[in-house]
């Protein structure tokens, strides 16, 4: 998958044409306009994407960037007002949701509370007027699954919000659609069942080798599950990658700040080449770094560097910058150092916690900020 850059963001392109097997979903070109003139509201911008046959997607945003819009256009509960959805090369942008092999999970999970575990999983086989020794079959190896053999005849009003879930989930994967639609089907759970989730989810879609498109702004959701992840921002998709891409090589300064923590500093370009760029920053400290394909760099430049790869020392050398620490978190497995350098810029160093190691630094006290110029991110905007 290529990434083109246009007006400071990154537009997908598959490289594949429509006709290609390893793709099950692509918005080609999609918008989604909600109303009229001085009300009119841009939900999606010329959205192009590509998702895989198999893989765990995941839309990544925060609120009201669109990810469940382009969600529901691909359930078909709402269709683009420029653009198409194809679906396993065909193109399905204006069919109704129930004629798409697709099934939806939604945040309420919309069971039925007066049927029991077993009939809400059956239900929707039923409908599709499935024999009753296959119905029976596909809610035995369902209830499996999901782990909820012992509680089939239970009312769903009677079991708790993460038994509610799988339910949800066994329903929807019963009739075997070739998508699988999340829509923050976790966001109603607490911390640990959440966690405990993530991984289910994560297990399920490899036993089914469904397609899987799933909806989040918990950036940890996504990093913990995905295959890939498209990062979305005010009905743009700003880069699509795997996890470590994402986190390692984000593509902008949204990006780089909406996953996880991270630190910018500014620098003063010195040189360039077609790929790798000299920079001078404002302590001194020179380092060379590789410039982001297609970016044409300017006088200066700003660079992202994540707080696990600073390293802080005693004392100053030339190749570190200088700071104080300005506040101490311990987070148990961690510690984060707020260190402000002698230039002003602030930082946070995440140094991990252990017992082979008993360097600790204090509030007020001088310390050397040390990284290697492989850790950092020179950003397009």
């Amino acid at each position: 998958m290529q990434q083109q850059v246009s007006e400071g963001r990154v537009l997908i392109d598959s490289g594949k044409n429509s006709n290609d097997a390893s793709l099950m979903i692509e918005a080609i070109g999609v918008s989604k306009i909600f109303g009229s003139g001085d009300s009119m509201i841009t939900a999606l911008d010329a959205v192009s994407i590509g998702i895989r046959e198999g893989e765990f997607f995941t839309l990544l945003g925060p609120s009201g960037c669109g990810k469940t819009t382009l969600l529901r256009m691909i359930a078909g509960f709402e269709h683009p007002s420029s653009g198409a959805i194809l679906l396993d090369g065909s193109d399905i942008s204006e069919l109704p949701p129930y004629k798409r092999p697709v099934n939806t999970v939604f945040q309420s999970y919309a069971l039925f509370p007066h049927l029991t575990v077993a009939q809400n999983i059956a239900f929707g086989l039923q409908m599709l007027d499935r024999p009753k020794a296959e119905i029976a079959e596909t809610v035995d190896r369902m209830l499996s699954m999901v782990k909820m053999e012992a509680m089939k005849d239970r009312l769903t009003s009677q079991i708790s919000g993460g038994q509610q879930q799988r339910v949800a989930l066994a329903r929807a994967l019963a009739p075997q659609p070739k998508v699988l639609l999340l829509d923050e089907p976790l966001s109603a759970l607490d911390l640990k069942l959440r966690k405990e989730m993530q991984i289910e989810l994560k297990r399920l879609q490899h036993e089914t080798g469904i397609t899987f498109v799933f909806v989040t702004h918990d950036q940890e959701e996504a990093l913990t599950m995905s295959d890939r992840i498209a990062v979305m921002s005010e009905g743009h998709v700003l880069q699509v990658g795997s996890p470590h891409d994402i986190y390692e090589r984000p593509a902008n300064r949204f990006v780089a700040g909406f996953i996880g923590e991270t630190n910018t500093l500014t620098a003063e370009v010195m040189s360039s080449t077609t790929d790798r760029i000299s920079l001078r920053l404002g302590e001194g400290l020179e380092l060379d770094a590789e410039l982001p394909s297609g970016m044409t760099p300017k006088e200066r430049v700003t660079l992202v560097v994540r707080p696990e790869h600073l390293r802080l020392s005693f004392g100053t050398t030339g190749s570190s910058l200088p700071g104080t620490v300005s506040n101490v978190v311990y987070l148990g497995t961690d510690t984060h150092y707020h260190v402000r350098l002698d230039s002003g810029d602030e930082l946070v160093a995440r140094v991990q916690n252990s017992s082979a190691s008993d360097l600790q630094f204090g509030i007020g006290e001088a310390v050397a900020v040390a990284f290697e110029p492989s850790t950092v991110r020179v950003l397009r905007d």
